[in-house]
Protein backbone atom coordinates (compact mmCIF):
# COMPACT_ATOMS: atom_id res chain seq x y z
CA UNK A 1 0.00 0.00 0.00
CA UNK A 2 1.26 3.44 -0.47
CA UNK A 3 0.40 5.96 1.80
CA UNK A 4 -1.67 9.29 1.28
CA UNK A 5 1.28 11.15 3.83
CA UNK A 6 4.18 9.55 6.02
CA UNK A 7 5.29 12.14 8.07
CA UNK A 8 8.31 13.95 7.54
CA UNK A 9 11.14 13.20 9.86
CA UNK A 10 14.83 14.31 9.99
CA UNK A 11 17.87 12.06 11.23
CA UNK A 12 18.83 14.90 13.83
CA UNK A 13 15.46 15.16 15.48
CA UNK A 14 16.77 12.20 18.25
CA UNK A 15 19.82 13.52 19.19
CA UNK A 16 17.70 17.14 19.59
CA UNK A 17 14.98 15.07 21.54
CA UNK A 18 17.25 13.22 23.79
CA UNK A 19 19.27 16.74 24.51
CA UNK A 20 16.33 18.14 25.77
CA UNK A 21 15.67 15.65 28.26
CA UNK A 22 19.47 15.56 29.07
CA UNK A 23 19.48 19.39 29.90
CA UNK A 24 15.92 18.75 31.61
CA UNK A 25 14.16 21.42 29.73
CA UNK A 26 11.18 19.63 28.21
CA UNK A 27 8.73 22.46 28.41
CA UNK A 28 7.38 25.81 26.31
CA UNK A 29 10.24 28.21 24.97
CA UNK A 30 13.38 26.11 25.48
CA UNK A 31 16.38 26.21 23.50
CA UNK A 32 15.20 24.99 20.07
CA UNK A 33 11.26 26.79 20.12
CA UNK A 34 13.73 29.79 20.04
CA UNK A 35 15.45 28.27 17.34
CA UNK A 36 12.52 27.46 15.38
CA UNK A 37 10.98 30.84 15.92
CA UNK A 38 14.35 32.38 14.73
CA UNK A 39 14.51 30.55 11.70
CA UNK A 40 10.88 31.42 10.62
CA UNK A 41 11.42 34.80 11.06
CA UNK A 42 14.85 34.75 8.84
CA UNK A 43 13.36 33.17 6.14
CA UNK A 44 10.40 34.65 6.17
CA UNK A 45 11.00 38.34 6.91
CA UNK A 46 7.98 38.69 9.75
CA UNK A 47 8.89 40.79 12.56
CA UNK A 48 7.63 37.95 15.20
CA UNK A 49 7.38 34.48 15.53
CA UNK A 50 5.63 32.80 18.28
CA UNK A 51 6.10 29.22 18.19
CA UNK A 52 1.98 27.50 19.28
CA UNK A 53 0.88 24.22 19.74
CA UNK A 54 -1.21 24.32 16.87
CA UNK A 55 -2.00 26.23 13.90
CA UNK A 56 -5.73 26.37 15.27
CA UNK A 57 -4.71 27.87 18.30
CA UNK A 58 -2.09 30.59 15.97
CA UNK A 59 -5.70 31.42 14.55
CA UNK A 60 -6.93 32.06 18.01
CA UNK A 61 -4.22 33.62 19.37
CA UNK A 62 -4.51 35.88 16.20
CA UNK A 63 -8.69 36.44 16.93
CA UNK A 64 -7.94 37.40 19.74
CA UNK A 65 -5.37 40.31 18.97
CA UNK A 66 -7.74 41.79 16.96
CA UNK A 67 -9.99 42.08 19.88
CA UNK A 68 -13.07 39.82 17.71
CA UNK A 69 -16.24 40.57 19.75
CA UNK A 70 -19.50 39.29 20.08
CA UNK A 71 -21.70 39.81 16.54
CA UNK A 72 -18.58 40.77 14.56
CA UNK A 73 -18.37 39.48 11.03
CA UNK A 74 -15.22 37.29 9.35
CA UNK A 75 -15.08 37.12 5.40
CA UNK A 76 -13.24 33.81 4.79
CA UNK A 77 -13.83 30.91 2.11
CA UNK A 78 -16.47 27.87 3.25
CA UNK A 79 -13.63 25.58 1.37
CA UNK A 80 -10.76 25.41 3.82
CA UNK A 81 -10.22 23.01 7.59
CA UNK A 82 -12.90 23.92 10.31
CA UNK A 83 -10.30 25.76 12.38
CA UNK A 84 -10.33 28.83 10.39
CA UNK A 85 -14.13 29.37 11.32
CA UNK A 86 -14.02 27.81 15.18
CA UNK A 87 -11.37 30.63 15.96
CA UNK A 88 -13.71 33.42 15.44
CA UNK A 89 -16.98 31.44 16.28
CA UNK A 90 -15.65 31.14 19.66
CA UNK A 91 -15.65 34.05 20.32
CA UNK A 92 -18.92 35.28 19.22
CA UNK A 93 -18.12 36.19 15.54
CA UNK A 94 -19.90 34.93 12.61
CA UNK A 95 -18.16 33.53 9.80
CA UNK A 96 -19.37 34.77 6.64
CA UNK A 97 -18.61 32.32 3.66
CA UNK A 98 -17.79 33.68 0.36
CA UNK A 99 -17.05 31.53 -3.09
CA UNK A 100 -13.89 30.20 -4.00
CA UNK A 101 -12.28 30.63 -7.38
CA UNK A 102 -12.46 27.41 -9.58
CA UNK A 103 -8.87 27.19 -10.82
CA UNK A 104 -6.64 27.65 -7.35
CA UNK A 105 -9.49 26.98 -4.90
CA UNK A 106 -8.81 29.93 -3.14
CA UNK A 107 -11.15 32.83 -1.61
CA UNK A 108 -12.38 34.84 -4.69
CA UNK A 109 -10.96 38.26 -4.03
CA UNK A 110 -13.66 39.48 -6.46
CA UNK A 111 -16.51 38.46 -4.62
CA UNK A 112 -14.99 39.87 -0.93
CA UNK A 113 -15.87 43.23 -1.39
CA UNK A 114 -19.69 42.67 -2.08
CA UNK A 115 -19.67 40.63 1.44
CA UNK A 116 -18.24 43.81 3.60
CA UNK A 117 -20.75 45.33 6.05
CA UNK A 118 -20.45 47.52 9.06
CA UNK A 119 -20.03 44.71 11.37
CA UNK A 120 -16.94 43.22 9.43
CA UNK A 121 -13.73 43.13 11.27
CA UNK A 122 -11.31 40.74 9.20
CA UNK A 123 -10.37 39.16 6.17
CA UNK A 124 -8.92 35.83 6.69
CA UNK A 125 -7.39 34.41 3.15
CA UNK A 126 -6.80 30.41 3.10
CA UNK A 127 -3.54 29.76 0.52
CA UNK A 128 -4.75 26.42 -0.15
CA UNK A 129 -2.17 23.60 -1.50
CA UNK A 130 0.58 26.38 -0.67
CA UNK A 131 -0.95 28.63 -3.93
CA UNK A 132 -1.10 32.12 -2.66
CA UNK A 133 -4.31 34.19 -2.53
CA UNK A 134 -4.32 37.49 -4.25
CA UNK A 135 -2.94 39.54 -1.86
CA UNK A 136 -2.19 43.10 -3.36
CA UNK A 137 -6.32 43.00 -4.29
CA UNK A 138 -7.09 41.23 -0.28
CA UNK A 139 -4.81 44.19 0.97
CA UNK A 140 -6.20 46.74 -0.72
CA UNK A 141 -9.71 46.00 0.52
CA UNK A 142 -8.62 45.84 3.79
CA UNK A 143 -6.97 48.94 3.94
CA UNK A 144 -9.74 50.90 2.43
CA UNK A 145 -12.39 49.34 4.85
CA UNK A 146 -9.84 49.37 7.61
CA UNK A 147 -10.25 45.62 8.18
CA UNK A 148 -7.67 43.66 9.86
CA UNK A 149 -6.27 40.38 7.75
CA UNK A 150 -5.51 36.88 8.78
CA UNK A 151 -3.74 34.69 6.79
CA UNK A 152 -4.73 31.15 7.17
CA UNK A 153 -1.23 29.49 6.44
CA UNK A 154 -1.74 26.46 7.37
CA UNK A 155 -0.23 24.82 4.19
CA UNK A 156 1.71 28.07 3.44
CA UNK A 157 5.35 27.74 4.39
CA UNK A 158 8.23 28.08 2.33
CA UNK A 159 5.72 29.12 -0.60
CA UNK A 160 5.57 33.20 -1.30
CA UNK A 161 3.41 35.78 -3.72
CA UNK A 162 5.12 38.02 -5.67
CA UNK A 163 8.54 37.42 -3.75
CA UNK A 164 7.04 37.68 -0.81
CA UNK A 165 6.85 34.80 1.69
CA UNK A 166 2.93 33.66 3.16
CA UNK A 167 2.04 34.54 5.95
CA UNK A 168 3.55 37.97 6.29
CA UNK A 169 1.07 40.31 4.37
CA UNK A 170 -1.52 40.23 6.82
CA UNK A 171 -1.85 41.58 10.86
CA UNK A 172 -1.34 38.11 11.45
CA UNK A 173 -0.25 35.24 9.56
CA UNK A 174 -0.62 31.08 10.76
CA UNK A 175 0.96 28.24 10.27
CA UNK A 176 0.72 24.53 10.46
CA UNK A 177 3.22 21.24 11.75
CA UNK A 178 1.02 19.08 11.94
CA UNK A 179 1.98 15.72 10.85
CA UNK A 180 0.14 16.30 7.47
CA UNK A 181 1.94 19.08 6.67
CA UNK A 182 5.81 19.86 4.49
CA UNK A 183 7.06 20.16 7.92
CA UNK A 184 6.29 18.38 11.22
CA UNK A 185 6.29 18.54 14.78
CA UNK A 186 3.54 16.02 15.02
CA UNK A 187 1.13 18.91 16.40
CA UNK A 188 2.00 22.66 15.88
CA UNK A 189 1.99 25.87 14.32
CA UNK A 190 3.35 29.40 14.90
CA UNK A 191 1.97 32.68 14.92
CA UNK A 192 3.75 35.25 12.47
CA UNK A 193 3.32 39.21 13.84
CA UNK A 194 3.55 41.81 11.27
CA UNK A 195 3.23 45.25 13.47
CA UNK A 196 6.43 45.15 17.03
CA UNK A 197 2.92 47.06 18.14
CA UNK A 198 1.46 43.65 18.52
CA UNK A 199 4.22 41.48 20.12
CA UNK A 200 3.97 42.61 23.63
CA UNK A 201 0.01 41.52 23.86
CA UNK A 202 0.43 37.91 21.45
CA UNK A 203 3.22 37.15 23.79
CA UNK A 204 1.06 37.71 27.48
CA UNK A 205 -2.33 35.92 25.73
CA UNK A 206 0.11 32.85 24.90
CA UNK A 207 1.89 32.89 28.43
CA UNK A 208 -1.58 32.39 30.04
CA UNK A 209 -1.95 36.07 30.30
CA UNK A 210 1.52 36.89 32.24
CA UNK A 211 4.25 38.91 31.57
CA UNK A 212 6.45 35.89 32.05
CA UNK A 213 8.45 36.50 28.71
CA UNK A 214 9.79 39.43 29.63
CA UNK A 215 10.82 38.23 32.72
CA UNK A 216 12.60 35.04 31.13
CA UNK A 217 14.44 38.12 29.19
CA UNK A 218 15.15 39.85 32.31
CA UNK A 219 13.20 42.73 31.30
CA UNK A 220 11.17 42.81 34.62
CA UNK A 221 12.12 41.24 37.94
CA UNK A 222 8.64 39.51 39.21
CA UNK A 223 6.34 37.96 36.39
CA UNK A 224 1.84 38.45 36.80
CA UNK A 225 -0.93 38.21 35.53
CA UNK A 226 -1.97 40.81 33.60
CA UNK A 227 -4.86 40.04 31.37
CA UNK A 228 -6.62 37.08 29.56
CA UNK A 229 -4.65 34.38 28.02
CA UNK A 230 -4.28 30.85 27.72
CA UNK A 231 -1.71 28.26 27.17
CA UNK A 232 -0.52 28.17 23.91
CA UNK A 233 3.25 26.72 23.98
CA UNK A 234 4.43 23.65 23.00
CA UNK A 235 7.05 21.52 24.50
CA UNK A 236 10.42 21.92 23.44
CA UNK A 237 10.68 18.27 22.57
CA UNK A 238 8.16 18.61 20.02
CA UNK A 239 9.89 22.23 18.38
CA UNK A 240 13.34 20.01 18.78
CA UNK A 241 11.82 17.13 16.19
CA UNK A 242 10.82 20.29 13.95
CA UNK A 243 13.88 22.32 14.12
CA UNK A 244 16.06 19.11 12.68
CA UNK A 245 13.65 19.38 9.73
CA UNK A 246 13.84 23.03 9.31
CA UNK A 247 17.91 22.75 9.01
CA UNK A 248 17.06 20.51 6.17
CA UNK A 249 14.24 22.76 5.32
CA UNK A 250 15.62 23.11 0.92
CA UNK A 251 16.46 19.42 0.66
CA UNK A 252 12.70 19.02 2.05
CA UNK A 253 10.73 21.56 -0.61
CA UNK A 254 13.16 20.93 -3.35
CA UNK A 255 11.92 17.02 -3.33
CA UNK A 256 8.70 17.81 -2.78
CA UNK A 257 8.93 20.25 -5.73
CA UNK A 258 10.47 16.98 -7.76
CA UNK A 259 7.51 14.98 -7.11
CA UNK A 260 5.08 17.80 -8.01
CA UNK A 261 6.63 18.09 -11.39
CA UNK A 262 7.23 14.22 -11.93
CA UNK A 263 2.88 14.25 -11.33
CA UNK A 264 2.27 17.19 -13.67
CA UNK A 265 4.81 15.56 -16.52
CA UNK A 266 2.68 12.02 -15.96
CA UNK A 267 -0.30 13.29 -15.82
CA UNK A 268 -0.59 16.11 -18.12
CA UNK A 269 -1.93 14.23 -21.67
CA UNK A 270 -4.60 12.84 -19.50
CA UNK A 271 -5.67 16.74 -19.18
CA UNK A 272 -4.87 17.56 -22.32
CA UNK A 273 -7.45 14.93 -23.19
CA UNK A 274 -10.13 16.66 -21.31
CA UNK A 275 -10.51 13.55 -18.91
CA UNK A 276 -9.18 15.62 -15.70
CA UNK A 277 -7.79 18.95 -14.85
CA UNK A 278 -4.56 19.94 -12.36
CA UNK A 279 -3.43 22.30 -10.11
CA UNK A 280 -2.87 26.09 -11.06
CA UNK A 281 -0.18 27.95 -10.15
CA UNK A 282 -0.94 31.75 -11.23
CA UNK A 283 1.74 33.84 -12.57
CA UNK A 284 3.61 35.67 -9.07
CA UNK A 285 2.92 32.52 -7.46
CA UNK A 286 5.66 29.90 -5.85
CA UNK A 287 4.02 27.06 -4.83
CA UNK A 288 5.63 24.68 -2.20
CA UNK A 289 4.10 21.43 -3.19
CA UNK A 290 2.13 20.84 -0.41
CA UNK A 291 0.00 18.70 -2.13
CA UNK A 292 -0.62 17.15 -5.87
CA UNK A 293 -4.89 17.23 -6.76
CA UNK A 294 -6.75 16.22 -9.72
CA UNK A 295 -10.38 17.39 -10.67
CA UNK A 296 -13.01 14.52 -11.61
CA UNK A 297 -15.65 15.18 -13.73
CA UNK A 298 -18.21 15.09 -10.72
CA UNK A 299 -18.58 13.16 -7.49
CA UNK A 300 -19.58 10.43 -8.46
CA UNK A 301 -16.70 9.83 -11.25
CA UNK A 302 -14.61 10.98 -7.63
CA UNK A 303 -15.95 8.38 -5.46
CA UNK A 304 -15.54 5.77 -7.90
CA UNK A 305 -11.93 6.75 -8.97
CA UNK A 306 -10.52 7.06 -5.12
CA UNK A 307 -12.14 3.17 -5.07
CA UNK A 308 -10.01 2.45 -8.00
CA UNK A 309 -6.86 3.46 -6.17
CA UNK A 310 -7.35 2.05 -3.27
CA UNK A 311 -8.46 -1.54 -4.77
CA UNK A 312 -4.68 -0.71 -6.35
CA UNK A 313 -3.38 -0.30 -2.96
CA UNK A 314 -2.77 3.50 -3.45
CA UNK A 315 -4.30 5.76 -0.88
CA UNK A 316 -6.44 8.75 -2.37
CA UNK A 317 -8.59 11.28 -0.37
CA UNK A 318 -10.82 13.97 -0.67
CA UNK A 319 -10.60 17.67 0.96
CA UNK A 320 -13.16 19.17 2.99
CA UNK A 321 -16.69 19.34 3.32
CA UNK A 322 -17.68 22.78 2.81
CA UNK A 323 -18.19 24.71 5.85
CA UNK A 324 -21.73 26.32 4.90
CA UNK A 325 -22.85 22.72 4.28
CA UNK A 326 -21.92 21.30 7.72
CA UNK A 327 -23.97 21.77 10.50
CA UNK A 328 -22.21 24.17 12.81
CA UNK A 329 -21.69 26.20 9.86
CA UNK A 330 -25.23 26.73 9.21
CA UNK A 331 -25.50 27.21 12.88
CA UNK A 332 -22.63 29.72 13.53
CA UNK A 333 -21.94 31.36 9.70
CA UNK A 334 -23.54 32.30 6.83
CA UNK A 335 -23.13 32.41 2.97
CA UNK A 336 -23.18 35.40 1.30
CA UNK A 337 -23.57 35.66 -2.50
CA UNK A 338 -23.64 32.81 -5.00
CA UNK A 339 -22.46 29.06 -4.18
CA UNK A 340 -20.89 28.65 -7.68
CA UNK A 341 -17.72 26.82 -7.42
CA UNK A 342 -17.41 25.77 -3.33
CA UNK A 343 -19.68 22.59 -3.24
CA UNK A 344 -18.96 21.57 -7.10
CA UNK A 345 -15.39 21.71 -6.86
CA UNK A 346 -15.12 20.36 -3.79
CA UNK A 347 -17.04 17.41 -5.03
CA UNK A 348 -14.51 17.06 -7.71
CA UNK A 349 -11.25 17.39 -5.73
CA UNK A 350 -9.37 14.24 -5.38
CA UNK A 351 -5.68 13.97 -3.58
CA UNK A 352 -2.85 11.92 -4.41
CA UNK A 353 -0.14 10.38 -1.98
CA UNK A 354 2.68 13.27 -1.27
CA UNK A 355 5.09 13.34 0.95
CA UNK A 356 9.11 13.56 1.97
CA UNK A 357 10.28 10.40 1.29
CA UNK A 358 7.97 9.23 -1.54
CA UNK A 359 10.11 8.22 -4.65
CA UNK A 360 9.98 8.84 -8.25
CA UNK A 361 9.44 5.50 -9.10
CA UNK A 362 6.27 5.53 -6.57
CA UNK A 363 4.57 8.63 -7.94
CA UNK A 364 5.15 6.49 -11.88
CA UNK A 365 3.47 3.56 -10.30
CA UNK A 366 0.77 5.75 -8.91
CA UNK A 367 0.14 7.96 -12.23
CA UNK A 368 0.07 4.39 -14.01
CA UNK A 369 -2.83 3.57 -12.16
CA UNK A 370 -4.80 6.69 -12.52
CA UNK A 371 -4.34 6.87 -16.28
CA UNK A 372 -5.91 3.05 -16.10
CA UNK A 373 -9.07 4.56 -14.32
CA UNK A 374 -8.99 6.98 -17.70
CA UNK A 375 -8.17 4.74 -20.36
Amino acid sequence: MINFNVPPYAEKAADYIQECVKNQKICGDGPYTHKCSQWIEERTGTTKCLLTTSCTHATELAALLTEIQPGDEVIMPAYTFVSTADAFALRGAVPVFVDIRPDTMNLDEKRIEAAVTDRTRVIVPVHYAGVACEMDTIMDIARRHHLAVIEDAAQGIMASYKGKALGTFGNFGCFSFHETKNYSMGEGGALLIRDEKDVEEAEIIREKGTNRSKYFRGQIDKYTWVNLGSSYLPSDMNAAYLYAQLEKADEINEARLSLWNRYWENLLPLAEAGKIELPTVPEGCVHNAHMFYIKAADLEQRTAFIAHMKQNGILSVFHYIPLHTAPAGQKFGRFHGEDRYTTRESERLARLPMYYGLTLEQVDEICGVVRRFYS
